[in-house]
């Protein structure tokens, strides 16, 4: 089992600097390199001071200036609100400046929000993003495409420059049915269960492995990523602190992911939360070293391939490189050693 981590750009205050912001990104991603992580994810998300980069692509090639061999990965690049005519040439541009590190990971988007004030009805989202994936490896893979669908209607075209390797492509989804229908097509899956219990992970485990298996030899490099809040705590004091901060994201995560989307002037206003701060951190993956090594046991025993770790909560950079740092001192070795992987996507 391999680990990547997650670039979660998080600005507590939602007046702070960017530039400042991504900086730390990209410092983060030389240290996880220089600790052994398999790649980095990055998100995209717009017009809100969570997760916020609004050019996913972009990131990758600059991170790929200060790195070497990390796979760069998309987590997730929300289809329904581009046009895949220009998006494909983007993606075929992006991975000849990361060296062909890059791993696309796709989605059809989760916040409302902004979804909606960039043109998209949410409920639209699932079949345009269907039809957009389609398009997607169509231009991605094929020469004079057309096109007569729903949302895209198009004479034949061919991108330019042509892609030179078949591009991973990873589909961000968490029903057991979409887990199986895209492993059988030989994507990559990220999955995470939430607020699910154990039994959760292995359903979506057991479905990815079904479709695998019947998408045969089409599928030889397809993993199964598993995204979780992870943070490796010097001690409980620590750990306490961390998730005191975790609980204060989360009430800003829940406005516009399952709440009302309210935000102001960038800002996303926190809401009162039902959980309590107890029951989030049962959830949650912030602790010391025994039991870190002991859940993670569980994780790759079921048969994940990747853990993504989200490891900011809104703390130090200090504090995240330190992390990162220790995560690979003491944790990373010992999957390495028990349960090595082999089939890179990249590389």
């Amino acid at each position: 089992m391999e680990f990547n981590h997650f670039l979660s750009s998080y600005l507590p205050d939602h007046l702070g600097s960017g530039k400042k912001l991504y900086q730390c990104m990209v410092e983060q991603a030389v240290q996880a390199e220089r600790s052994g992580y398999t790649g980095v994810s990055i998100p995209e998300h717009h017009l809100i001071n969570i997760l916020l980069v609004p050019s996913p692509l972009q990131m990758a090639v600059k991170i790929a200036s200060v790195t070497q061999h990390v796979e760069l990965v998309t987590s997730i690049v929300v289809l329904p609100i581009r046009d895949m005519r220009v998006f494909a040439g983007e993606v075929v541009q992006a991975d000849a400046m990361t060296d062909h590190r890059l791993v696309l990971g796709v989605g059809r988007g989760a916040f409302k929000y902004e979804i909606e004030r960039l043109g998209v009805p949410m409920e639209s989202t699932r079949e345009r993003f269907d039809e957009s994936l389609l398009v997607l490896k169509a231009l991605l893979t094929e020469k004079d495409v057309s096109w007569d669908g729903k949302y895209y209607k198009f004479d034949p075209m061919t991108i330019m420059p042509r892609p030179e390797r078949d591009i991973p492509l990873m589909v961000a989804t968490m029903v057991p049915e979409g887990i199986f229908a895209c492993a059988k097509q030989g994507y990559s899956v990220q999955t995470t269960p939430l607020s699910g219990d154990h039994q959760m992970l292995l359903d979506q485990v057991s479905a990815f492995r079904r479709g695998k298996a019947e998408a045969g030899a089409g599928a030889p490099k397809s993993r199964l990523s598993l995204q979780r809040a992870v943070y490796l705590a010097r001690d409980e004091a620590d750990a306490k602190e961390k998730i005191a901060l975790a609980y204060d994201y989360y009430k800003r995560f829940d406005n516009v992911y399952s709440g009302p989307g309210i935000v102001s002037a960038g800002g996303i206003d926190p809401l009162p939360r039902q959980q309590s701060i107890e029951d989030l951190a049962k959830n949650l993956l912030i602790c010391t070293r025994e039991q870190m090594l002991d859940q993670l046991s569980k994780y790759a025993e079921a048969g994940i391939d990747e853990v993504i770790m989200t490891s900011n909560f809104g703390q130090s950079q200090e504090d995240s490189i330190d992390m990162v740092s220790r995560f690979g001192e003491e944790i990373i070795p010992y999957f390495s050693s028990v349960n090595k992987v082999i089939n890179k996507r990249v590389g």
